[in-house]
């Protein structure tokens, strides 16, 4: 059999298996049918109490259930699901035996505050000791526990064992962007013929107090709490920040000619992704758009394509006032006018935005358009913004020929990625 390559000579990378959890629900059923009938998953917060804060609603996942409550716990449940999903979808390999390697995007791992208040109790005041003999002092031999949990690569242990990849498992976290910088990694490691296959997953659970109040204290979240599913508005003229959510997304990709050998249905192909880092600042967006449209055109031309060929935009679309701006800067200075012609949604205005998860959870969604020849729509625009002159897909979902989209991520601290997916090779 003759390899399938692509304009550069690269090993064609497909999808055969995808996998989402959200604040919408479990599974690509679930998920795609709220999300294209504009459902909602973002609810006022029951996790934790919210008294004296300023955002109280979030895309929280209280339906997968973790007790006592810790971020990383759920965080790895909800990777458990999406990768299950996506496994079985792509019928790869034996159980626990994964012909490829692991990549992971997962927040930054660290003690909540009520695991600290346990380990303060138990060490008592005044005492000057690091964090390794912190753990180690504590009572009710917690040490083991939370030694492991609370390791950045204690997610990507677990999956890997659980789902037998190959290799050493690789986490991630490149802030918005990492979901899609797993999937990039995932793409490069075929393409230079180190794996047949590979697991990408991204995962987020990190609703937690201490996390609502730092975003909220960078002035990045909606205050809009009532009624909580109208908060989310991208593009809107009257947006006031993004609100937090959690959730998982999963794609197994392999080369086109490993996927063809044995017989598996392929999804849809990434045919190009690209990235770019500028740093300019923790969480604004450098002003003359530089790092935005170097990573839409690094994308562009490593899939070799051009903007005509585009015809979906799924957008970053945080609901910030700042981000949304920066991100029609950066595609109308590269699309032109084609920029005002390109159906635009935002996903992040029904799921919210999930974070370390988003740019898997989204690349699923835009698979999903590209399989069923529908976007989904962008709610709560009710209040177009004049200086955002996006086909915005409005309230509504929309039946479109899509064969290609892009999928854009761009994070705090200047981390921006884009993916562009077809259904066709390019």
């Amino acid at each position: 059999m003759t390899a399938m390559r692509d304009k550069s000579g690269r090993p064609v990378v497909v999808v055969t298996g995808m996998g989402v959890v959200t604040s919408l629900g479990t599974g690509k059923t679930d998920n795609w049918a709220r999300l294209c009938a504009g459902e909602s998953g973002i609810r006022t917060i029951t996790r934790f109490p919210t008294e004296g804060l300023r955002t109280t609603m979030a895309g929280t996942v209280d339906f997968v259930p973790v007790e006592p409550f810790s971020s990383t716990d759920l965080s790895e449940r909800l990777a458990d699901i999406a990768a299950e999903e996506a496994v079985a979808q792509a019928e790869i390999g034996r159980a626990g035996d994964f012909p490829g390697p692991l990549f992971l995007a997962v927040a930054p791992v660290e003690l909540e505050w009520p695991q600290r208040q346990e380990l303060g109790h138990d060490i008592g005041p005044g005492i000057d000791i690091d964090y390794d003999q912190m753990l180690r002092v504590s009572g009710g031999g917690r040490y083991k526990q939370y030694h492991r949990r609370f390791l950045f690569g204690s997610v990507a242990d677990h999956l890997a064992e659980t789902f037998g990849t190959k290799g050493s498992p690789i986490s991630l976290s490149t802030a918005c962007a990492s979901g899609t910088t797993a999937i990039q990694l995932g793409v490069e490691a075929i393409r230079r013929g180190e794996a047949d296959a590979a697991l990408c997953v991204a995962t987020d659970g990190s609703v937690n107090p201490e996390a609502l109040i730092r975003f909220s204290l960078l002035s990045a979240l909606s205050t809009q709490n009532d009624p909580p599913h109208a908060a989310v508005r991208p593009f809107s003229k009257n947006r006031d920040g993004f609100v937090m959510a959690e959730g998982a997304g999963a794609l197994v990709l392999e080369s086109y000619e490993a996927a063809t050998a044995r017989g598996a249905k392929i999804l849809g192909i990434v045919a190009g992704c690209g990235e770019l880092a500028d740093s300019f600042h923790r969480t604004r967006s450098s002003p003359d758009g530089k790092p935005i449209i170097g990573c839409v055109r690094n994308a562009l031309a490593d899939a070799g394509v051009t903007t005509e060929q585009i015809d979906y935009i799924n957008a970053h679309g945080t609901g910030t006032p700042e981000n949304d701006k920066m991100e029609y800067l950066g595609i109308s200075s590269v699309f032109g006018e084609r920029a005002r012609q390109i159906p635009v949604s935002s996903n992040k205005s029904m799921v919210g935005h999930t974070l370390s998860a988003a740019g898997a959870v989204e690349a699923v969604f835009s698979l999903l358009t590209l399989e069923r020849q529908r976007i989904p729509p962008t709610i709560n625009y009710d209040v177009p913004d004049p200086a955002i002159p996006f086909d915005v897909v409005p309230n509504t979902a929309r039946d479109a020929r899509v064969t290609m989209v892009m999928s854009n991520s761009f994070g705090f601290g200047g981390q921006n990625a884009s993916l562009i997916l077809t259904r066709e090779p390019v």
